[in-house]
């Protein structure tokens, strides 16, 4: 497995593991159209917030990271349990002192996968800062300094 910085050619695989999750979580309300998030995708690629990880086949994960908050961490289906999203966070702890996200509560494996990996859940919102409009949850990973 090998964690490298996403390139524009990345777009489709990551729009399919993107869209994926999408078509595969039934409380999620479609917001966007898909040419809206490649062009989300194009903008985070282009300001070099993605890392992919990769195997022999190619990509088949995703994290999108602004410093230290997290906007997005995203496996193909057919690979998730396997530890590459583990892999691509690590990556990040590496990078940063501490980092952030917002998880949409209903989210429970997200929610789970979070803690797991050390992070605290510090504030809740109503869904006024998310696409989704639905309630969400600030979690907040401190690393080894302790600050957020």
């Amino acid at each position: 497995m090998r964690v490298a910085r996403g390139q524009i050619w990345h777009l489709p695989r990551l729009a399919l593991i993107l869209w994926a999750f999408t078509r595969a979580t039934p409380w999620l309300p479609l917001v966007r159209s898909r040419r809206a998030d490649l062009r989300a995708l194009i903008v985070v690629i282009r300001r070099g917030w993605v890392r992919v990880i990769r195997d022999g086949q190619g990509v088949v994960g995703f994290i999108v990271r602004d410093g230290t908050v997290l906007h997005a961490l995203y496996i193909d289906p057919a690979r998730r349990g396997q530890g590459l999203g583990r892999l691509l966070l690590m990556q990040a702890k590496t990078e940063a002192d501490a980092l952030q996200l917002w998880v949409l509560e209903a989210n429970h494996a997200a929610r789970l996968f979070y803690v797991r990996e050390g992070f605290e859940e510090v504030a809740r919102g109503h869904g006024a800062g998310n696409d989704e409009g639905l309630p969400d949850i600030l979690m907040v990973w401190r690393g080894q300094g302790g600050a957020a």
